[in-house]
Order: C-alpha cells, then structure tokens, then sequence
C-alpha cells in the first residue's frame, strides 16, 4: 500500500505545483479545461486566491490519502476515500465559482 500512497503523493504535489505557477502567473489563470480566464479586476488577487485553493485542495487530498498507509488490499474502507475526493472536487469547484463571482470585472 505504499506504493499506492506514494502515486498520491505525487498527484498531491502535482497539485502543489498547480498552485505555485498560479501564484507566480502574470495573466489571469484559467480554471476549467477549454474555458478562457475571466476578466479581473485585480489579476494579482485572484491569481493568489485560486492558487490558496489549489494549495488547500493538495493538502486535503494528501490527507483523504493518509488511510492507503493503514488499509489492506480491497478493503471496503477505500469507498470512504473515493467518496471524499468526489466532496472535495465539487467544494472545489464551488469554491471557484465564488472566487470569480467575487473577482470578476
């Protein structure tokens, strides 16, 4: 099961990169795939405000992942963890909406 964690892990810090070329990004960033970048009002602050919520859904996810160390092979406890991560993505994508609802010109 280490293995396991550790392909998280990498996914996680994927992620973590995702948020340190949002924060380092001199245009706005685009969020969903084949959808243009909104219009800001300040690209500084919501460059950094969706970088924090990529950051914050890395680390969740990091956390959802912890139990791959304690679980065994086909354990019906890995429901709990894929349930988790589908929560996280829909708060992370209603965690977006408001931050461009709030930022947008």
């Amino acid at each position: 099961m280490i293995i396991g964690f550790a392909i998280w892990s990498i996914v996680a810090l994927t992620f973590v990169a995702i948020a340190i070329s949002t924060y380092r990004a001199e245009e706005p960033v685009g969020f969903f795939t084949f959808v243009k970048p909104p219009v800001v009002k300040d690209i500084k602050k919501y460059n950094k405000a969706v970088s924090v919520l990529w950051l914050v859904f890395a680390i969740i996810l990091e956390v959802i992942g912890i139990p791959f160390l304690f679980l065994k092979q086909n354990s019906p406890l890995f429901l709990v963890m894929i349930l988790g991560v589908v929560v996280l993505v829909i708060g992370l994508m209603i965690a977006y909406l408001k931050i461009e609802a709030k930022e947008k010109a």
